[in-house]
């Protein structure tokens, strides 16, 4: 059996655009517009668990804009950077750029210093939710038919069960399973799908 390299951690480079808003479209929208230096609020603040695209955001926002300042898993800070995020805030309040920031609950449930939960809740504050598993087979089913594959609920649910649901995974891993099936000639079956998986794993 031919193993083949998924390398399912080499997903497609974060964008505004392959984002999947399902429930966060109006968050998708305030980022760009942040990004692109078109929101009134200087400062947006995204919480939510981890899959729920807040790192996604935060690349595709890096990318549309070098000036924005990024600061993402902000539990995480030590106390010399909560001081530089806490400066960013207070510039930006006074109109010296933009901050997006993310963690993994709302500002006042951060162990952060007082003053920056604070000023962390100044500006807009979005909680990301999931996609649900039906959302997530609808957007792996429309990637699949984008590139002249038929993706049966069967396959998707086989996939949604078996492999990391975060949207960025998926992704990358129906791109692997659309090359090899170009390889081998042949439509995007169970058995295919069992194969390539299968192999990728190490399994018999």
């Amino acid at each position: 059996m031919r193993q083949l390299p998924l390398e399912i951690s080499q997903a497609v480079e974060p964008s505004f655009d392959n984002f999947v808003a399902g429930d966060n479209a109006e968050a998708l929208e305030r980022v760009r517009e942040l990004a692109l230096g078109r929101l009134r609020e200087a400062v947006v603040y995204l919480w939510g668990d981890a899959g729920s695209g807040r790192t996604h955001l935060l690349r595709a926002a890096a990318r549309a804009s070098a000036a924005l300042v990024i600061a993402d898993d902000v539990q995480t800070l030590d106390m010399e950077a909560q001081q530089r995020l806490f400066g960013a805030i207070n510039a930006a309040r006074d109109g010296g750029g933009a901050v997006l920031a993310a963690g993994s609950a709302p500002p006042a449930a951060l162990a952060l210093r007082e003053d920056l939960r604070t000023r962390l809740a100044w500006g807009l504050v979005y909680h990301l939710k999931p996609l649900g598993e039906a959302e997530k087979m609808r957007h792996l089913q429309g990637e699949a038919g984008r590139r002249g594959l038929v993706l049966t609920d069967e396959i998707a649910s086989y996939l949604l069960v078996r492999v990391p649901r975060d949207m960025a995974t998926l992704t990358a891993l129906l791109e692997a399973l659309d090359r090899e099936a170009l390889t081998r000639k042949r439509p995007l079956t169970l058995p295919l799908v069992r194969e390539v998986l299968g192999a990728s794993n190490g399994e018999a």
